[in-house]
């Protein structure tokens, strides 16, 4: 899978690698880029699916961390800052747990690792216009969240790398009490709670940056 990208900022800066939610691509990153850059080389791609990336027409969280991992090879990226929302939050997740040596840093923003009955997704019909994305990763995804592999929450437990969460508040559609009960049992974990919704860094860009910046000063 040759994923899409873009990146920004000096290449002698330590790493950092955005991935962006479900219907978006690296564009998502656009209001917030240049603040990442100052510090990092932020590589922004585009997960399989979305924006120039290819549509393979085959989708899972699973497929999706294991393109990550051949992007980091294949463009000799050592240990990084990863940022993931939504679902780049739980494609970031996964690739964390299965070989947590490749990040320095986790950042998920509203985003946990889902739980049986906690965060059901029903499927959904195709648009009656196309959509800026391929369609088909929609319904395999929410079928992985509402029936969760069990040790996708279990493995948390034992999760080495430094994480922030950063919860939306009360205005998200995710459930709360999840990003909470996952950081409560987690190793080294924090979570703060911007009130801005799901898409935090869009909407409050200057709470999300001061948090992220906080989290990653040595």
């Amino acid at each position: 899978m040759d994923l899409a990208y873009r990146v920004a900022g000096d290449p002698e800066n330590p790493p950092m690698l955005l991935l962006h939610g479900l219907g978006e691509s690296s564009h998502d990153w656009d209001n917030i880029l240049p603040d990442l850059a100052a510090d990092h080389y932020v590589w922004a791609v585009d997960l399989r699916g979305h924006g120039s990336s290819p549509h393979p027409g085959n989708y899972s969280f699973e497929l999706m961390r294991d393109d990550v991992i051949a992007f980091l090879d294949a463009h000799t990226i050592g240990p990084c800052v990863m940022i993931g929302h939504s679902m780049g939050g739980l494609t970031a997740l996964l690739l964390a747990e299965l070989d947590p040596t490749r990040l320095t840093h986790l950042i998920l923003e509203d985003v946990a690792a889902p739980r049986l009955n906690v965060l059901h997704r029903d499927p959904l019909d195709p648009p009656a216009e196309p959509a800026p994305f391929d369609f088909a990763a929609v319904n395999p995804l929410f079928a992985q969240l509402s029936n969760p592999d069990p040790a996708w929450w279990d493995r948390t437990r034992s999760l080495p790398t430094p994480t922030l969460v950063i919860g939306g508040g009360t205005p998200s559609t995710i459930p709360q009490t999840l990003l909470a009960d996952m950081v409560a049992h987690m190793p080294q974990a924090t979570l703060i709670t911007i009130e801005a919704g799901h898409d935090v860094h869009a909407t409050h860009p200057t709470e999300f940056l001061a948090a992220v910046t906080t989290f990653l000063k040595p």
